[in-house]
Parts: structure tokens; sequence; C-alpha cells
């Protein structure tokens, strides 16, 4: 029976990225809601996370970038109008207010994840406002600020000698594999539609990585209106083969809700049950878990698909009537959790497209040397300290560390010095 740690700050759902925006932190909420009404809070240990701090980012970001989300706001941003382009901060990734705090909440909870599993307090961290994969070193992309994942991947990897990053969104990981494309410590995997123009416009089968960390980028270009059968018949191949060939010791899993029929901004087919299978899957592996959100942009599909996957998880059935909850009227007309989201598109990716991409990925995967390990070394104290020796104020009567030790069993704090990645261009040297 797995242990499941499972993330959630009650703020995270009241941020706006401006009207008309498609990315709505409200979905945060709406999950959050379904996972209580179904009870299966009952059977994970509820957390509310820690929130990251700048030094935290800069251990991927630069910390001119930081600085610049960390400091514009609505209020000022006619301040640093030049800066704006610089950032690719503007239209795809406005300037809202409390657009830092958001950063803060979601990527502090991906980290405690990491964290938690390094210690053995869980078999399995959940943080559905996390997997914001589009973020690059030095600027903004696709929605995404901070980029919660390359975070916790590196944190991971400080008692991990390989890291497995998996990930379903529709859209390429862009960023993940950036990071990572020079090194074997981390093998990034990505299911995503590729070609006329999509965002981001990366993920070519023939993206393999480089250096060290050549054919450790796994890219598997799909076309539109991908089903269910069609999915399964390159998705569970070919993360077999990577796990018996690439060995990992723990795998980071990106479960972005856009691949899902129907999605405001996806022209995938894919059912809940469907998506929720790859995450089934994964889970069989039986290693230590980070499961993360993503995209999602038709929001009572993407609650239902996480309250699913968080069943999924947990290995709990639930009903597939949608029970009272507050935000009821979102499911209508049918009020059931697998409704109907199938859309009359053509699957063009036939049979025989499938097969030549994953003859072409096993391929590739045969060329990997033995599973690569990692020299004994000291490990670096966790980003996070697990106890706090700091005497409490006794003048504050609910100060906000006590009201964090009665939503979570071990409250963890900040302890640890920056790690000093060297600079370079976007690329890790881990």
């Amino acid at each position: 029976m797995s242990t499941v740690a499972y993330f959630y700050d009650p703020e995270v759902g009241n941020f706006h990225y401006g009207p008309g925006h498609p990315m709505k932190p409200h979905r945060i909420s709406l999950t959050h809601s379904l996972v209580l009404r179904y009870g299966l809070h009952k059977k994970m240990k509820l957390y509310r996370p820690y929130q990251a701090t700048e030094r935290d980012m800069c251990r991927f970001h630069s910390d001119d970038y930081i600085n610049f989300l960390s400091s514009v706001t609505p209020q000022n941003v006619q301040n640093h109008t030049k800066y704006l382009s610089v950032y690719n901060v503007g239209e795809d990734c406005p300037v809202f207010d409390g657009m830092f705090d958001f950063c803060k909440m979601y990527t502090g909870a991906s980290l405690e994840g990491a964290v938690k599993l390094n210690n053995n307090q869980c078999d399995i961290a959940i943080n559905w406002s996390g997997g914001l994969h589009h973020a690059k070193k030095y600027e903004a992309s696709g929605f995404c600020y901070v980029n919660d994942i390359v975070i916790a991947i590196l944190e991971l990897l400080k008692y991990h000698p390989r890291v497995l990053y998996i990930d379903i969104d529709i859209h390429h990981g862009d960023g993940v594999q950036e990071a990572f494309y020079l090194t074997d410590r981390v093998m990034s995997v990505s299911f995503h539609k590729y070609g006329q123009y999509f965002f981001p416009g990366t993920g070519d089968m023939y993206e393999i990585g480089a250096e060290s960390g050549r054919y450790y980028s796994v890219n598997v270009p799909l076309l539109t209106g991908i089903d269910d059968a069609s999915y399964m018949q390159v998705f569970k191949p070919i993360i077999s083969s990577v796990m018996e060939l690439y060995r990992p010791t723990a795998v980071v899993l990106q479960c972005g809700a856009d691949s899902l029929g129907s999605d405001r901004l996806g022209c995938f087919n894919l059912s809940i049950k469907g998506h929720g299978e790859c995450v089934e899957y994964v889970k069989s592996f039986n290693l230590p878990l980070l499961v993360l959100g993503g995209g999602g942009y038709t929001k009572r599909n993407v609650a239902r698909c996480w309250t699913y996957e968080t069943a999924v998880l947990l290995g709990e059935q639930i009903s597939n009537e949608i029970p009272y909850n507050e935000y009821l009227e979102y499911f209508g007309p049918d009020f059931l959790l697998h409704t109907e989201i199938f859309t009359k598109q053509e699957n063009l990716n036939t049979r025989q497209y499938l097969d030549n991409i994953k003859t072409s990925i096993l391929e590739n995967l045969k060329m990997l040397t033995a599973a690569p390990s990692v020299q004994m070394q000291d490990i670096p104290s966790d980003l996070l300290s697990l106890e706090n020796t700091e005497e409490p104020d006794p003048d504050v009567r609910n100060s906000t560390d006590d009201l964090d030790k009665r939503i979570e069993a071990n409250n963890e704090f900040y302890d640890g010095d920056k790690d000093n990645d060297k600079e370079n261009d976007g690329f890790l040297d881990v």
C-alpha cells in the first residue's frame, strides 16, 4: 500500500491571469473540492506546502530573471517595459496580481514533494498546481514563469542517481528537456502534438540529447485526434523499454490535461480513463513518484481528470456520479466523472505512423550504455530541514508556522545553501 502525500494551498486557486486568458488556476480549487467530496483526503497525508524562496528558484533560473519576477506588478509594470520582452513576459505570460506569490506556492509544493520522497516520508507525492514545464532558465514561456519541475528534479538528484521525467501534456516539455539536455542523470520522455506550428514548435523525434545526454531525450511526436487505443500503442511499449534500459530510481510524471478530448487549446481525443491509464501504468513500476499537473484549459474536465487520477494513485475506486460540492454547476448537465468528451476529430495517427515512431525510438533506446551510475559523494543538505529549532514568538497567537503545523505532520523550513550551478546557456551541469 503506497503512502501518498498531497499538497494544496487554499490560496492557489484564487489567482487570475486576466480576462480571456485560458490558464485558470481556479481549476485547482475545483479539483480539490472533488477530492474532498469523494473522501480521498482521508486516504492520504494532506500538506499545506512550503513556499519557495528566490534562492530556491535560482537553483535553475538566472538571478536577474527571478529578481524581475519578484519585483514586477501590474501597478509598476510601466517602469519595467524594457524588460518585458527580454523575459518574454506580456501576452501569454501576463503580469497579474500576486504572480510571484503564485510561483512561490506551486514551486514550493513540488520542491517539498521531492524532499518528502527523498526522506522516504511518502511513496507518491501529488501537486496538481505544479508541472509548469515551459519556463526557461532566463525567461517565461507558455503560461509558465518558474519551472518547478526542474527545481524538484534537482532536489531528487541529491539522492537519486537517475531520474525519469515523463510528460503527457499535449505540448512538448521543452523547458525540462532543455535543462537536462546534456546529462544522462535525467531522462526526459515527452508525448505531444508536433507539427503545423503547434506550440512550442520543438519535440521532433530527432531531438535526442547531446554530449553526455545523447539518447537521454525521448520525443514522441503525435498528430491530431489521437485516441486512447492509439496512445497506448506507443505509451506502454516506450515506457516499458525506458524502465528496463534506463532503470530510474525516481520518476516525475507531468499530467497535463490538455491532451483530453474537448480541451479548449488541445486537439487530442483522450478520455479521462485513457489519461488515467498512463498514470496507473507509471505507478505500477513502484518507484518513488512525483505527480504534477500542467496544462488543461477546460476547467471542469481538468478537475474530473485529476480527481480520477488521485483515486488511481490511491488505488481507490470512486463513483462515476459526482458528489454534491460547491462547484456542482460546472459539471452539468450529466454530473458524471467520466463524461463524454470525445470530439468528431479524425485520428490522423495511423497504425503505420505510430509503429514507425515506436520502432525508431526503441532503436535509439538500445544505444543507451548501461544505466549511468554516480560516484560516491556527500549528499548536500536538504533544501528544507524537517525540524524547526526556532523558539516560537510568545506574543503571536496563531503564527503561520503554527497554522501550517495543524495541517502537516512534519513542517518543513528552508535550511541550506544555494547550489552553485555554473552559469551556462540554460543547460544544467548535473
